[in-house]
């Protein structure tokens, strides 16, 4: 098993995310490429000392971008939807 640190990237502070946390309990984390479900659970728990109930993922591909005659490419990333149970909550942002 990987480090709980590795598995995590940060949280995705979103408009989509800011709804789904005040109405339904989810909170959006952007995680690594090769993480499972079972591993994000587990990170959850035990960074932030929440019970979570499920967890959802998708994964997206990098778009192309272009600067001038040279085209590059964004990398993939991988978004975790975790749904917390009943009681729980998770503040990323307090005080403002």
């Amino acid at each position: 098993m990987r480090n709980i640190y590795d598995v995590l990237r940060g949280p995705l502070l979103t408009e989509k995310g800011t709804i789904l946390k005040e109405k339904e309990n989810k909170v959006l984390f952007k995680v690594s490429k090769s993480a499972n479900k079972i591993e994000i659970k587990n990170a959850v728990e035990s960074i932030f000392k929440v019970k979570v109930d499920c967890v959802t993922t998708m994964n997206y591909s990098g778009k192309k971008k272009r600067m001038g005659k040279h085209e590059g490419r964004r990398s993939d990333w991988k978004k975790a939807i975790v749904t917390l149970k009943q009681g729980e909550k998770l503040d990323f942002i307090q005080g403002i």
